[in-house]
């Protein structure tokens, strides 16, 4: 099969709205038992089943934003996940035939008085889950909003205590090469990694992810566990976390390693920032047609004081 490379096709082409929907259309005709048949493959295969289909009890959060919620379906079949493909569409279905690690283990490293290995499960006990609706921005222009579920990643970073000389947060995500493109299918450097400055990491609207529209995450959305960071664009709430990593030093970030002049290390949302090909002035909502201004740090203006006197053209 041909992939077209991120390099001549990587978050600056949305699919044509046209093409999207026929596309969809076709497959919501094929028979239902044809497409759940791979969860049949394997113990953990049914596992997955389970538990993306577990509901989760979640409670209100005052830091959700009032805009109307983009469809499930929408957001569910609109993905970046290069390791199941480039395309748009391409993760929601080729996850179908990925079987997961039969238990999800959270590897806790670096410079912390409390490191250790921890499943998902127990992660998701550290607080108490809440249900954030949270505009989401995407590099490429197009934005979503979701009502996101987790909790605080500062409350994970509490529990394993990082000493004073932890002055970032480093991610890596599960990367299996049986299962999942080659970096040279996916056009980037795998496992994906990313990171983010401490103060960053425990800022509240920092949010440790294991749900979306009241159940798990899906396996295309970073089941179980993934990042979510609504003033930053979308590459960097990393999905399907496997290490968390406190460090000294600035870590690697996938993009940025990839191509530094496009993407940044901080990559906040900025419209005066524009990529090196294209503007970042304006944005279109999935499921509308108009696009509409973006706003400086996507809208979320109490961030602002995390960067007070950096030169934001520089630091991108």
């Amino acid at each position: 099969m041909l992939i077209k490379k991120p390099a001549d096709l990587r978050y600056s082409e949305v699919t044509p709205k046209s093409l999207y929907l026929n596309r969809r259309n076709f497959l919501a005709g094929v028979p239902a038992a044809f497409m759940a048949g791979h969860e049949l493959l394997s113990p953990s295969g049914r596992a997955r089943a389970a538990v993306t289909a577990t509901k989760l009890n979640a409670g209100k959060s005052p830091l959700s934003t009032t805009e109307k919620v983009t469809p499930y379906d929408d957001t569910t079949h609109y993905n970046n996940y290069y390791e199941f493909g480039t395309g748009k569409e391409e993760p929601a279905e080729l996850t179908k035939r990925y079987n997961p690690p039969a238990e999800w283990v959270v590897s806790v490293e670096g410079d912390c008085a409390k490191p250790g290995k921890v499943s998902a499960s127990e992660l998701m006990k550290l607080a108490p889950l809440e249900e954030r609706i949270y505009r989401h921005r995407c590099v490429e222009r197009w934005s979503i909003v979701v009502p996101w579920i987790g909790f605080s990643l500062s409350n994970l970073i509490k529990r394993f205590e990082p000493t004073p000389q932890a002055k970032f947060v480093a991610f890596e995500t599960l990367y299996d090469t049986k299962q999942m493109l080659s970096p040279r299918e996916a056009g980037i450097p795998l496992p994906y990694v990313e990171g983010l400055r401490m103060d960053e990491a425990m800022h509240p609207l920092a949010l440790l992810c294991f749900g979306m529209y009241g159940q798990t995450l899906p396996m295309q959305d970073g089941w179980p566990i993934r990042m979510v960071l609504p003033w930053k664009y979308g590459f960097k709430s990393v999905k399907s976390i496997v290490k968390i990593r406190f460090v000294k030093g600035q870590p690697a970030a996938t993009w940025n390693e990839y191509a530094a002049n496009e993407y940044g290390f901080y990559s906040n949302v900025n419209p005066n920032r524009d990529h090196p090909r294209w503007s970042q002035k304006k944005e279109r909502r999935l499921g509308e047609f108009l696009t509409r201004d973006t706003l400086m740090f996507n809208g979320y203006a109490e961030v602002a004081s995390l960067y007070s006197g950096m030169d934001l053209m520089k630091y991108y």
